[in-house]
């Protein structure tokens, strides 16, 4: 059996550093960016959850220009979904997630 390993990067937004994380799960990995206040993240994370933390979140998914195969891939994925404090800061569905990322 292969060894699965967590991966982690960093990456300079406009104004802030978002830190990356992908996390083996069984055959497939739960990806996402996260900054000081928010993240961005593929299906698997529960916004709503967040949401009761006052956590500003988002899931992007695969659009017809882009594929979730890597970190930097979410940046260009779209916003499928976003919580309540996450459109209380502008992001809405169809942006991009580096757009909404430079909103949290």
């Amino acid at each position: 059996m292969a060894q699965q390993i967590l991966c982690h990067q960093r990456t300079r937004l406009s104004y802030k550093d978002a830190y990356g994380y992908v996390i083996p799960v069984g055959s497939t990995s739960l990806m996402a960016w996260v900054t000081d206040e928010g993240m961005i993240g593929t299906y698997g994370f529960d916004i709503e959850a967040l949401a009761n933390a006052g956590v500003p979140a988002a899931i992007v998914g695969a659009s017809e220009e882009s594929t979730l195969d890597d970190l930097d891939s979410l940046m260009d994925a779209e916003v499928k979904a976003a919580n309540l404090p996450a459109v209380q800061r502008r992001v809405e569905v169809g942006m991009s997630g580096r757009e909404a990322l430079n909103r949290m």
